[in-house]
């Protein structure tokens, strides 16, 4: 066996033992029109009632362009909601997320109802979210961090740390031969 095969075979071991972390994070991104938004404000203004808390309407209702901010906001929605792998299905509404800001204007998720009780089933620990606009488009990308993937995180292998051990300890095994 040539040396670039033994290590490739070594490194398939390494590998083959090391657990996936599949379905223990859940990322989401929505983009939405701002002048989309602005229409649908407009044509109907009971939409900010049924759809934002009153935490964010009255900040978005402060900025200089309420538009971009509800825009954001209704992304980060539907970016938490991909984030949980369920959109507004299973009982889920858009009052059942919401944004919130720190102190420093960091923004977090906040879940009520519905939402609160998938993500609880789901064991997430966290929904960093992240938003953003252009003058044209808000964006948001949230990410569902369960226990199970923090858990999965302290105990994945190092691969290249493993697959040097096994190097060294094959070579050891070929160099007594």
């Amino acid at each position: 066996m040539s040396k670039k095969s033994e290590q490739e075979a070594l490194k398939r071991a390494v590998l083959e033992q090391t657990p996936a972390v599949e379905g223990c994070v859940g990322l989401g991104v929505d983009i939405v029109d701002i002048a989309r938004m602005a229409r649908i404000l407009e044509r109907t203004p009971s939409f900010e009632r049924k759809v934002f808390s009153a935490e964010e309407i009255a900040y978005c209702r402060k900025t200089g362009n309420p538009e971009a901010h509800f825009a954001c906001r209704f992304a980060a929605k539907e970016a938490v909601l991909k984030a949980l792998g369920t959109g507004f299905s299973e009982g889920i509404g858009p009052l059942d997320v919401s944004v919130t800001r720190s102190a420093k204007g960091k923004p977090a998720v906040v879940l009520q109802g519905r939402a609160r009780e998938v993500a609880q089933e789901m064991g997430v620990v966290d929904l960093p979210l992240s938003l953003s606009h252009t003058h044209n488009d808000a964006v948001a990308c949230a990410m569902a961090i369960t226990a199970r993937s923090v858990q999965a995180v302290e105990e994945r292998i190092d691969q290249k740390e493993e697959l040097a051990k096994r190097f060294k300890q094959a070579r050891s095994f070929l160099d007594e031969l």
